[in-house]
């Protein structure tokens, strides 16, 4: 455990929930239930505080969390705090992985479309307490080392008035679904058996699996956002491989940065996030925040991508008119991508988000 934590990339100020501190660990259900007290309740009140609106006004809650599922739901145990209406659609999803938060944002999507005037709330978390490995199989022990404590609280909602004071506007979203494919789904298994994909124990039919999966997901999101001169070389190249004898091994990767300004990448691991980078053609700039998120918080699942998100509004690098393309790569395997249009200038977030305490320390280089 020790080495994988070495490898992982993340750093010293990473948490893992009071219950993890003993020795041995505590897992027992009420540790988890007191771990999704301590991350879910911050979070909520911190986004209420900041969007000044009553947990009486929020029509929708949507919540994912993929290793805990209790009874009464998480969503359940929100809506009893905080006193809400008795007439909310809530939600509550499990086992999605670090995929679940664009699945939140599309189902959120979707209800908005048909409910007209509302503010639906997406929540995403990870509990650890219930998940913790307590045996000697070193194919499992990279589960205990590579998941941290975090959560994220995010209101959207179509009313009218809202349009001048939102941050972003959903640009774009696309999932991508591999669990019909054996090769996709029995890899996703044995990796889901072994918790090894984590950039230093991933076996061969797992990652090339991964690997199509976000490559699928990329195509689609690229016949609807690249312009039309990328289109036309991606196609062509298509062509060329199909028709052509050559052995060409050489992969024609689309100029995304024509589009978009800012990548949120899964903080999955290290050697994983610099194989996506390079995938997709991103230089030190843009995998920054990713890698830096992961230095300081861990892997939070679903939740990491609002921290890399966090840490470029933090900078004051995302302005007016950009786009921000978040990816989460998730169990079966399935790939979602949401891009963000920023509405208005981002500034003075530092001393509201995550970062506020140790932005200034960051980027470490060559750490």
């Amino acid at each position: 455990m020790e080495k994988c934590i070495k490898f992982s990339g993340q750093g010293e100020e990473t948490c893992v929930p009071p219950s993890l501190h003993y020795i041995p660990p505590k897992d027992s259900h009420q540790d988890a239930i007191s771990e999704a007290q301590l991350l879910l309740f911050p979070v909520i009140d911190d986004l209420l505080s900041k969007t000044q609106i009553s947990p009486l006004d929020i029509d929708i809650l949507i919540l994912n969390c993929s290793s805990f599922s209790p009874s009464p739901s998480l969503s359940s145990i929100i809506i009893n705090k905080y006193s809400m209406r008795s007439d909310i659609k809530s939600f509550n999803i499990s086992g999605m992985g670090c995929s679940a938060g664009a699945i939140g944002i599309n189902i959120a999507q979707n209800l908005l479309k048909v409910h007209k005037s509302c503010y639906a709330v997406v929540i995403s978390a990870e509990i650890l307490s219930s998940a913790w490995y307590m045996g000697n199989d070193k194919s499992k022990l990279p589960l205990n080392c590579m998941f941290r404590m975090g959560s994220s609280a995010v209101l959207l909602t179509n009313k009218k008035e809202s349009k001048n004071t939102s941050k972003y506007k959903l640009f774009k979203l696309v999932r991508t679904q591999r669990a019909f494919d054996d090769k996709c789904f029995y890899a996703a298994m044995r990796q889901e058996d072994s918790k090894g994909f984590n950039g230093f124990n991933v076996n061969r039919d797992s990652f090339g699996a991964f690997s199509n999966t976000l490559r699928s997901n990329i195509e689609v999101l690229g016949r609807v956002i690249l312009p039309t001169k990328e289109m036309i070389r991606y196609v062509l190249w298509t062509l060329r491989k199909r028709f052509s004898r050559a052995d060409d091994k050489h992969t024609y990767v689309p100029d995304f940065m024509s589009v978009i300004q800012h990548f949120c990448i899964p903080t999955s691991g290290k050697s994983v996030v610099l194989e996506v980078g390079k995938g997709l053609n991103l230089g030190e700039r843009e995998l920054e925040p990713t890698l830096m998120t992961l230095k300081r918080f861990g892997n939070q699942s679903a939740s990491s991508l609002w921290y890399v998100l966090a840490y470029m509004e933090a900078k004051e690098r995302v302005k007016k008119g950009d786009k921000v393309w978040q990816v989460g790569i998730g169990s079966g395997f399935k790939c979602n991508s949401a891009v963000w249009e920023c509405l208005r200038p981002i500034q003075n977030e530092l001393l509201r988000g995550p970062w506020s305490d140790s932005i200034n320390r960051y980027p470490v280089i060559n750490d």
